[in-house]
Order: C-alpha cells, then structure tokens, then sequence
C-alpha cells in the first residue's frame, strides 16, 4: 500500500465534511497560529479543486494565492475572504470567553 501525502488525505477530509474544514480553522484561527492557518488554507485549496480552481472562482491570480498560502505568507482580510467564499466559508468574530483586562 503506497502512503499517501498528508496533505491529500485532509484535502480529501476536508472535501467530504465543509463543517469539519470550518471548526479546524476556527479553532486554528483562535490559537493565532498563521503558519498552521496557511496549511489548512493549502490542503483546503487542494480539496476544493486546487489553487488553479480556487484562483479563478475567487477572481485572483493563482501566483497571488501560492504566495498568500505559502510558509511566508500573509493573506490580507479581504483575499482571505474571497479565498474562504469559494470553499463555501467565511470569516466571523465572536467574543473570546474571558475578555482581555482594558488598561
């Protein structure tokens, strides 16, 4: 049996369950870990034909968005957004549970 990438198994996960791929970057998002939020993004873009796909239904161009998802890179709030409306998500805010003290 040939071993298969970690990143095709999840892209194949997140194909299968949208609502797990939105609970595992909500959690991800509320650790504030960029470097694992760029990998979900990744395989999330493999899942949902690839980043060529996801490129042209979010009206960006395909070398933006290897850039963005890469170890390097930062997507802004609203590329991050088209990205996310092609898949099906979107981002939110929701109160923490112990708000931070105001100083």
């Amino acid at each position: 049996m040939k071993d298969r990438h970690i990143d095709e198994t999840m892209a194949e996960v997140y194909r299968n369950d949208p609502g797990l791929a939105a609970s595992v970057l909500d959690d991800i998002l509320s650790d504030g870990d960029q470097a694992e939020l760029l990998i979900a993004l990744r395989q999330m873009a493999k899942a949902f034909g690839g980043v060529q796909k996801v490129a042209k239904d979010a009206d960006l161009n395909a070398t933006q968005i290897y850039r963005m998802l890469s170890a390097e890179g930062n997507p802004g709030v609203d590329n991050l957004s088209k990205i996310l409306r092609v898949m099906g998500l979107r981002l939110s805010v929701q109160p923490i549970d112990t708000p931070a003290p105001v100083h």
